[in-house]
Formats: structure tokens, sequence, C-alpha cells
């Protein structure tokens, strides 16, 4: 069983490095990297060199901006029987991809696999689901990242390209949720996917605090969240839901004086409603 890494990477060297030897530290070896660079510079070429013996690596440039279109661009060219998209800033404990084979090998009816991440310390964010179970549009949201996604070939085959308009680098407003889009589009087509809770990667966790930065990457989070959402035609109920839920957040942390985190989730409500107005 073959494994493409489709990696979209730019601005980072040393994240890169450290992807690179995360990959290096694994013992299955059946996989291949695709890396879709959109840096100016050179910064990756001597880099990538040096692992070329060691592992199967594709460099490809790519000038279009976009995670979305660099993952496209990297689809075109896997020939893997799994496919992930590592992002630039993760890396992978060791024996992640033997545990992902087995798991696939030992379950044929499941169609991909997802989990959750730690900073390598233990350290997460976000609400992941407690225990391991098949994903839903409902519970979706919790059950996965972009970069935790492994999907059998015959998904990427039927549901296609990302949605470009969708992520980090698309030109829109709608800068994250384009991995659960993809999921969304794979579910509607039938496939059986699942979540595994001790199927764990590493991510530096961004938001330690609730400053300015925080609640400006949350925003462009949370549109993206409120479009998929909007795209992918939920029930009118679900979307009053989910913002009842970070609303009863903002009186919870204004209760414990806790205001820069009121903040954070009020910054949150309203661009989760400003991606599904739009």
């Amino acid at each position: 069983m073959k494994i493409s890494l489709i990696l979209a990477t730019v601005g980072r060297s040393e994240e890169v490095a450290r992807l690179l030897a995360s990959l290096d530290a694994q013992d299955y070896r059946n996989f291949e990297l695709i890396v879709v660079d959109q840096n100016q510079d050179d910064r990756l070429v001597s880099m990538l060199a040096s692992y070329r013996e060691k592992f199967a690596i594709r460099h490809v440039r790519s000038a279009a901006h976009g995670v979305s279109r660099a993952r496209n661009v990297g689809l075109e060219l896997a020939d893997g029987d799994v496919i992930a998209f590592p992002d630039d800033d993760c890396w992978y404990p060791e024996g992640l991809l033997q545990k992902v084979v087995t798991i696939l090998n030992t379950h044929p009816e499941l169609d991909g696999i997802t989990g959750r991440f730690t900073d390598g310390d233990g350290l997460t964010e976000g609400r992941w689901l407690e225990s391991s179970t098949l994903l839903n549009r409902f519970n979706v949201w919790r059950g996965a990242i972009e970069f935790s996604i492994f999907l059998r070939r015959r998904v990427v085959d039927a549901v296609g390209k990302f949605n470009e308009s969708l992520g980090v680098g698309a030109g829109t407003a709608w800068g994250a949720a384009e991995g659960t889009d993809y999921l969304l589009r794979s579910l509607r087509h039938g496939f059986k996917l699942k979540f595994l809770v001790d199927l764990t990667l590493h991510h530096p966790v961004k938001t330690t605090n609730f400053d300015d930065g925080a609640c400006s990457r949350q925003k462009k989070y949370e549109t993206g969240i409120g479009h998929v959402m909007r795209i992918n035609d939920y029930p009118p109920w679900y979307f009053p839901g989910t913002c009842l839920r970070t609303c009863a957040g903002i009186v919870l942390a204004m209760a414990k004086g806790d205001f820069p985190k009121a903040r954070f989730k009020y910054v949150s409500v309203l661009a989760r409603m400003q991606g599904w107005r739009g």
C-alpha cells in the first residue's frame, strides 16, 4: 500500500525540516512526498535534495496562491493507494504511517480515517470527539483537521479537487475548512470515514492566549467554517445552534472575568455569521 503525501508549502523552512525528519524516522517506507512549493525563492531546494536518497520526493513549483490550489496540483501527480495532506508545520510521530496502513488493511470497509493532534507535549486545542466513531456531517467538525486526513484512492477519484475558494491564500474571506468541505463531499458520495481517537499527529498549538493575533486568525477560520456550513446545505436549525453554543461561551467567560476570551468568542461568532451570509 503506497501513501502519497501532498505538502503545500510557502514561507516556512525550519518547520519543513522538522516534517522531513519525522518522515525519515517512519518505519513504513512505501510513501512518496509531493512538495508543491509556492515560495518565490529556493529555500527548500538543498533541504529536499538531502532527503532524496532516503525516500521518494517530487518537488514541483506552483505560481498559483492558496493551499487548496497547491493540493490540487499535488492530486494530479499522486499515484498512491492512500492520499494525505500534511501541513508544512506539522510533523508525524514515529510509527504513524505503519499504523495508518495497518488500520486500513485490517478494515477494508473504511474508505478513510482521521485523527487529532497535540503539540508533542500533550497540549491541543479545539473540542475533539471523545471516542473513535464513524464521521457524519454533524460530528465531522470535531473529528478531523486537514493534516490528519488519510483517504483511499477511490475517495479522491470520486470527489475530485479541493474547492479553491476555501483555505489559506485563496484570495477570499473563507480562510479555513477546506478539508472539512472535502470530507462532507466524501460523505455525500457514501464513503465511510472514521475518526480514531488514538491516531495522533503533531502540530503547534496556535491559540495559547486570546490576543489580537489570535482573534485575527480566528476570524479567518470561522468565516470559512460558516461558509462551508452554508454551501453544504445544513438544516436551518443547525447553524443557529452552533452560534448559541458560542454565545453561551461568551457569557460564561464574562462571568469568570475572562474578557479576552469573551472577546475571542465574540469575534468567532460574528465571523461565522459573516461566512454563513456570504
